[in-house]
């Protein structure tokens, strides 16, 4: 055993130091690496601004030198534009322009690379408005039709101190654009306010910075997943371009306070860094195997042991086997024992009962021939209205020896685990009636405390009214050599119910040995010692306890027994299964 945990000791060491290595070499190589293309985005920026502003200065020119033009001029004097559209392709051609316009002093395009444009007005455009104000070239920038900004440089045409119209030259800018998104992962160009004006992501722009970032489209599950596992070990991340983590570069541009923003994933950098980390698995897998190799000989050395072992395991499993079969068989013989042992107790409590019931019949069956002989003479007599309150008063005494035997019917059948809501007080009624004859042998003073509302319990009626004549019978017992014999029956409820018999006798002499079967304090033949043992197991049944006591008080020494109950919960749904009869 101690090998064994030396061995598991050895490969959790070789699992630790795995781990802290490779963790170690992702940190160095996911910064040092992250660094490197930190660097080169930042000189990629640096080109691109020098490509724009490139753009921007050569465009800006063409405004001032197409003011000039003699043929425009005259053109736009004379308002004669029929070769103006064919004059501006050619200087479009020449100068590598977007698109160039020229506009009459009302702001109507009376020339245009785009013969489509041709008597458009922009009276109210931005770049019209800022070039009559403007001697000199002015640059604007105004959203398209198409989607975006237009970049324009427009300038007033002017000849003899009068202003004759305005020539507006288009920067291809867009162009800048389609290249940058071939070679960056994201690029965004923002302008004095932070609003992006070119971007190679087209729902960025019109946005801020902040705004363009959070609009993108939320990863499906399985893809955050995969992004989650490729950023664990990544450096603290600038931002999220389409689910995934980017470094963030800003350069800034020489031109009216634009910015340029450069995002570059970490995908590179994580390629570069799997690669050397597999490397390093790759050697402490080949170590690992190494120790497994020589483990796998040892263990199927002591394979072949354990397989000796398992034929004598086997063959005490198939005796353990016969051994629970055998035990079931009489657990199911011992609850019918009990069952019997139980009914065999109450037949026995019937027995004792016989002779105050016989008594209580005889009684009624002697008033009732008395009723009898008094209403025949009545009758001869012709007095019927009083012989009809002697057949209502033999009615009576029958209804009540009907009484006395279904009490006893019921308590002779047996019971079962028919469980149900039961009023604690109704089963003591019934138990005090079934034992009314006993009571009245002697004169015994017997004080009840019972409650005015109901006490619910869950549990079978006749088993628990067996438990309760049980007890009246000890307490009955145990009173008989007292001069003024006394018992008393309490039932109270809280998280319980409970029901408490006590008497005045002489008390319990051993509680230890109190509710084991066969134990008794009666003389021979006058018990059988099973009564309490079956009653404690009874409740036991019914999720309670059966418990017992010596009391001192006013009343002098005596027994106590304590039934105690769980309460009825009517949410709890009643059990099907019943016990066979």
């Amino acid at each position: 055993m101690a090998g064994r945990w030396g061995v598991r000791g050895i490969i959790a060491a070789l699992l630790l130091i795995a781990a802290g290595t490779i963790w170690l070499t992702n940190s160095w190589l996911s910064e040092r690496f992250s660094e490197n293309t930190r660097v080169r985005t930042e000189l990629r920026s640096a080109l691109y601004t020098g490509n724009l502003l490139s753009e921007l200065q050569r465009t800006s020119v063409v405004p001032q030198l197409l003011a000039r033009d003699p043929a425009l001029i005259t053109a736009l004097s004379d308002n004669d534009f029929s070769g103006t559209s064919a004059r501006l392709i050619t200087a479009q051609k020449e100068i590598g322009a977007s698109s160039i316009r020229l506009l009459d002093a009302s702001g109507r395009t009376v020339g245009s690379t785009d013969r489509n444009l041709i008597g458009t007005n922009y009276v109210q455009e931005p770049f019209y408005v800022e070039s009559l104000r403007s001697k000199d070239t002015v640059f604007t920038v105004s959203p398209s039709a198409q989607g975006g900004y237009e970049f324009a440089y427009s300038r007033a045409v002017v000849a003899d101190g009068r202003t004759l119209g305005v020539v507006v030259v288009g920067a291809d800018l867009t162009r800048l654009v389609r290249s940058w998104a071939g070679i960056s992962d994201a690029i965004a160009v923002t302008d004095s306010s932070g609003q992006i004006i070119l971007s190679t992501e087209p729902r960025w722009r019109g946005l801020t910075l902040p705004e363009a970032l959070a609009v993108r489209s939320a990863p499906s599950a399985i893809a955050r997943a995969f992004q989650v596992t490729a950023d664990w070990a990544a450096p603290p991340v600038d931002a999220y371009v389409q689910g995934r983590a980017v470094m963030q570069a800003e350069t800034r541009i020489p031109f009216r306070g634009w910015k340029m923003i450069a995002f570059t994933t970490y995908d590179s950098v994580r390629e570069r860094v799997n690669a050397v980390l597999a490397l390093v698995i790759m050697g402490f897998a080949i170590l690992l195997a190494g120790v497994f190799y020589l483990l796998s000989r040892r263990a199927r050395v002591e394979s072949a042991a354990y397989m000796r072992e398992s034929e004598d395991l086997r063959a005490l499993n198939m005796r353990l086997t016969r051994e629970i079969a055998e035990r079931e068989r009489v657990q199911k013989e011992l609850r019918v024992a009990e069952q019997s042992v139980q009914q065999s107790s109450k037949l026995a409590a019937l027995g004792e009962m016989s002779a105050g019931v016989s008594h209580e019949l005889n009684q009624p069956l002697a008033a009732m021939k008395t009723y009898l002989a008094g209403a025949r003479l009545l009758l001869q007599r012709g007095r019927g209205e009083e012989a009809l309150s002697s057949f209502q008063r033999i009615d009576d005494l029958v209804e009540r020896m009907g009484a006395i035997t279904r009490q006893l019917k019921s308590y002779a059948r047996k019971g079962g685990e028919a469980f149900e809501p039961v009023d604690l007080r109704a089963a003591l009624s019934s138990a005090l009636v079934m034992m009314e004859p006993q009571l009245r042998n002697r004169t015994i003073r017997l004080q009840r405390n019972i409650p005015r509302y109901p006490i619910m319990v869950y549990c079978d009626r006749i088993r628990l009214e067996q438990v309760i004549i049980n007890l009246l019978r000890n307490a009955i017992d145990a009173i008989k050599p007292v001069r003024e014999p006394m018992i008393e029956i309490t039932v109270s409820s809280g998280s319980h119910a409970f029901l408490s018999v006590r008497d005045n006798g002489p008390g319990v002499s051993d509680l230890e040995k109190l509710f084991e079967p066969f134990f008794t304090t009666k003389k021979p033949g006058e018990g059988t010692g099973l009564g309490l043992a079956i009653s404690s197991g009874i409740a036991a049944d019914f999720g309670g306890r059966l418990t017992a006591h010596n009391a001192e008080g006013d009343e002098g020494r005596g027994a106590v027994f304590e039934l105690e109950l769980p309460l009825h919960d009517p949410s709890r749904k009643a059990g099907t299964t019943m016990a066979a009869e």
